[in-house]
């Protein structure tokens, strides 16, 4: 397909003052139109590359039009045929037909160079839409009567899509990718422990994923309450503070101290209430000062950034990469992402925006990332244990975040919905299951984990074996590598009774 041109199109006028002449070539444009109108199967090599747009003359984008509407129709392409369209489409004059269509045929011999002159003109086109880019963001920054916020947002927004509509992916022979996927083989074959991605921390989540992916876009989803936000700085967690792998989280909900609080009570077993008001007694203190040293240094980079635009998203993801070798982001939560501020028909345009633009900012930069984002109501309308389980439609405002995700995991306590035991009588006090909807590369299934509300935390269920929820039953507790964060001479919970009126995200 063509190039599509810049959806909030504005024109501008290039200043010449100072002897600059628009990048152009209008020689070639003759050029690689002569070579259309004498071999139709070349529209296919330019057609890529190419939309009227991108011709500097005027009659060269209506001479371009036609000959795109005739392959568009499946219509055979010559001057003739050419020569009655720009009739049908009223601009047969304009162009100065018949004499000047038939022109362009005359110096041209064979399309053998319509590529690369079509590789030309585009970077010509580019170069020009940069041009009048800067132009008008400097005639905006220069007028006092524009809020500088709105034209930042507009500076992103016109920029992004100049990007996105002139990114092309060039195909590849498949012998240089089997070389790639029979090293990734090798290298997995000699990871004995199967996970080949950034490791989640979870025992039966890693055998089902391997870990998180490169270049996976990864959604974890849940309604209020069930815990998303939980589990998303559970594996933060795990990933940047215990296996020191560098994160970025980008939360638009919380700010920063409120997401690190979070994470000291998820690390120090602490109780975000007392987080809160200060009110730590002597054991708490203790473990406090215990570990949060294991938090200092950390390579998690956190951003509460309001309103981040997916524009303003992909610089800072760029330069952290780069920068910091990140190598996991995460996004709390989708929905309050905005698209650069592009107009949209609907919200679900606007989501369906985003949810691709992060599959492909994934692919981009050959990391993972996850978003969390909202289910819809339907969870809560829908009778009975199973209609408590999320499904894929219930994702909310866009059926593209299903579509784009590599993988799609809801967040499930049945607790909340007063949901105490499951089908064969097990309790279900305390746990959560993470439920594995979409899996481009493996298998869909539950994952069923302990969670703790008023630390936050998810763990592995064998993590609070030996205790009760009023302390240890056996006056010891079984190593898990999550709980060896908390001093072996504390109480895991610090005598913690039942659980919490701590609402979960």
């Amino acid at each position: 397909m063509p190039r599509q041109s810049v959806s909030k199109k504005k024109t501008t006028t290039i200043d010449t003052t100072l002897g600059h002449v628009p990048p152009q070539d209008v020689e070639i444009e003759k050029a690689l139109l002569g070579a259309l109108l004498i071999d139709r199967d070349a529209f296919t090599v330019v057609s890529e590359l190419i939309s009227p747009e991108t011709f500097w003359d005027p009659r060269h984008q209506k001479i371009y039009h036609a000959i795109q509407t005739l392959n568009i129709k499946e219509l055979p392409v010559d001057y003739l045929t050419v020569m009655d369209e720009l009739k049908r489409e009223g601009t047969y004059e304009e162009v100065g037909a018949p004499a000047y269509v038939i022109g362009l045929t005359e110096n041209v011999m064979s399309s053998a160079h319509i590529e690369h002159h079509a590789s030309i003109l585009a970077d010509k086109y580019m170069a020009r839409e940069l041009i009048s880019f800067s132009s008008r963001v400097a005639t905006n920054a220069f007028d006092e009567g524009q809020d500088i916020k709105d034209v930042m947002q507009d500076a992103e927004t016109d920029l992004f899509v100049i990007s996105q509509n002139n990114l092309k992916q060039d195909y590849t022979q498949i012998d240089p990718v089997l070389k790639q996927a029979r090293d990734a083989i090798q290298k997995a074959a000699a990871n004995t422990g199967g996970v080949t991605g950034v490791s989640t921390g979870y025992t039966e989540l890693d055998k089902i994923t391997s870990g998180w992916q490169k270049s996976d876009l990864i959604i974890i989803a849940g309604r209020p309450a069930m815990g998303k936000t939980s589990f998303a700085l559970s594996l933060a967690k795990n990933i940047a503070i215990d296996e020191k792998i560098p994160v970025a989280f980008f939360s638009l909900e919380m700010n920063n101290l409120q997401l690190v609080n979070r994470l000291i009570s998820n690390v120090c077993s602490i109780s975000g209430t007392k987080i809160l008001n200060g009110q730590l007694d002597d054991d708490e203190w203790k473990r406090f000062d215990n570990n949060i040293g294991k938090m200092q240094g950390a390579p998690l980079y956190v951003d509460d950034t309001a309103g981040l635009s997916i524009f303003e998203l992909r610089t800072k993801a760029r330069r952290l990469v780069r920068e910091k070798k990140v190598e996991l982001i995460m996004i709390d939560y989708l929905q309050l992402m905005n698209a650069s501020g592009a107009k949209f028909n609907s919200r679900q345009e606007e989501v369906s925006t985003i949810s691709r633009s992060l599959k492909g900012l994934a692919k981009e930069l050959d990391t993972p990332i996850i978003a969390l984002s909202q289910l819809s109501r339907a969870v809560e309308q829908r009778p009975g244990e199973q209609g408590k389980v999320p499904q894929l439609s219930d994702l909310r405002e866009s059926g593209a975040i299903e579509q784009d995700a590599d993988i799609v995991i809801f967040v499930h306590r049945p607790e909340y919905y007063h949901i105490m035991e499951d089908a064969q009588g097990n309790s279900l006090k305390g746990m959560a299951q993470i439920c594995i909807a979409k899996h481009r590369k493996g298998a869909t299934k539950d994952v069923t984990l302990s969670f703790k509300s008023e630390y936050t935390r998810f763990a592995n269920p064998d993590e609070f074996d030996g205790y009760s929820v009023n302390g240890p039953t056996d006056g010891s507790f079984r190593g898990s590598r999550m709980n060896a964060d908390i001093a072996n001479d504390d109480p895991l919970d610090g005598g913690a009774g039942s659980f919490s009126n701590d609402v979960p995200y």
